[in-house]
């Protein structure tokens, strides 16, 4: 486990050297090197880009936990926007940095709709054509959109090739119902679940009808809860009967048309769903699971710098982001950034003359969300 100032003031240098060598525009994505002693030997490459569910918050936490716990160098790549070099959840036609999936053994994504270049689509078909594993987190579903084809794999589909399932609908009443994980009786004691709890989250259950259940390990299943207080009780009635599959593991084929690979995928995966420890310890189970690590009974899962995420919310208010003007490296060492929602916005603070520290802001998972911007 990490120690406070020490050992972040190892872990900011180390950073600091390794985007200062690297090739390329390293500035556009952020590189945390496992912690020194620590190193597994594998990498993993996080790619951030959605309009609501915040996963430019997420995906920096998730790989400062998985670097520094679990000895794995990450790479987490934003959605920039090129005017500005800014990152900007909304501009989906840009992922710098894919070319770090060249040397990655595994691959979290939790986009939603991108139109990339080709160029940046080409490095995710290599990557899928080495049939290596994949973790995709809520809108990974419906992770990219428009033409864009690899051979006649259409990259709109990747959610249902890939994950197993396309985006359906909100099963749960969107911002009013929220979701109750409920372990899969039959698989209660695979490897991903492992000191996995019960899993609440302020999101809704997503609709599942394409994924087929036969040969797929169901995990978890989402029950729709009342409301979103941790509290509430699971609705009765048909939402919950059956209830949606939540979490589960499958084999994909490639964009080749031949090669298999590993994929585990959850609908959940708001930033404020990661409040959750139960949730974090999952995805950290499923990452060690799929590069052949060894899990542990109850993986340690805290987080390394504060996280208070931001409550879910498209933000369309003209140059919201431009404003804020976060780059990939203030989501870096001893920094949490929240992108904040209109009206309440992150506020910053002076720590001392050098350093600028972005105070996280938003709504606690178990408060009532924003309404729609």
């Amino acid at each position: 486990m990490i120690k406070a100032a020490n050992s972040r003031t190892l872990f900011a240098s180390l950073a600091a050297l390794i985007l200062g060598s690297a090739s390329g525009h390293a500035a556009d994505w952020l590189t945390l090197p496992a912690k020194p002693g620590t190193s597994n030997g594998k990498k993993i490459v996080l790619v951030a880009g959605d309009e609501e569910y915040r996963s430019e918050e997420s995906c920096p936490m998730l790989a400062k936990i998985l670097s520094q716990k679990y000895g794995f160098d990450c790479v987490v790549l934003f959605p920039i926007n090129p005017d500005g070099g800014y990152v900007d959840p909304n501009f989906q036609k840009n992922i710098p940095g894919t070319e770090t999936l060249d040397s990655a053994d595994l691959m979290i994504i939790g986009t939603r709709f991108r139109q990339l270049p080709d160029e940046q689509i080409a490095r995710f078909a290599a990557y899928l054509n080495a049939g290596k594993p994949v973790i995709g987190f809520r809108t990974a579903t419906h992770a990219f959109n428009g033409p864009a084809k690899t051979g006649d794999f259409k990259w709109a589909d990747f959610g249902i090739n890939i994950l197993g399932e396309k985006w359906v609908n909100h099963h749960g009443e969107h911002k009013v119902e929220g979701t109750r994980g409920v372990i899969e009786a039959a698989n209660a004691k695979h490897e991903i679940l492992k000191g996995v709890g019960e899993i609440f989250a302020t999101t809704d259950v997503y609709g599942i009808k394409n994924l087929d259940q036969n040969a797929t390990t169901i995990l978890l299943r989402g029950a729709v809860t009342k409301t979103l207080d941790p509290a509430s009780k699971n609705l009765e009635g048909p939402k919950n009967n059956p209830m949606m599959p939540l979490a589960w593991l499958r084999e994909y084929t490639a964009p080749n048309g031949t090669t298999k690979g590993k994929a585990f995928c959850t609908t959940l995966g708001a930033s404020t769903d990661f409040a959750d420890e139960s949730l974090r310890r999952m995805i950290v189970n499923a990452s060690l699971h799929l590069t052949g690590l060894k899990v542990t009974e109850k993986a340690e899962v805290g987080y390394i710098d504060p996280f208070q995420p931001t409550q879910y919310s498209a933000i369309g208010a003209k140059d919201y982001y431009k404003n804020l003007n976060l780059k990939p490296a203030d989501y870096g060492p001893g920094k949490s950034p929240a992108t904040g929602l209109p009206g309440n916005p992150p506020k910053t603070e002076t720590e001392d003359a050098q350093k600028k520290t972005l105070t996280p802001s938003g709504t606690p998972r178990t408060t009532s969300p924003q309404p729609p911007q």
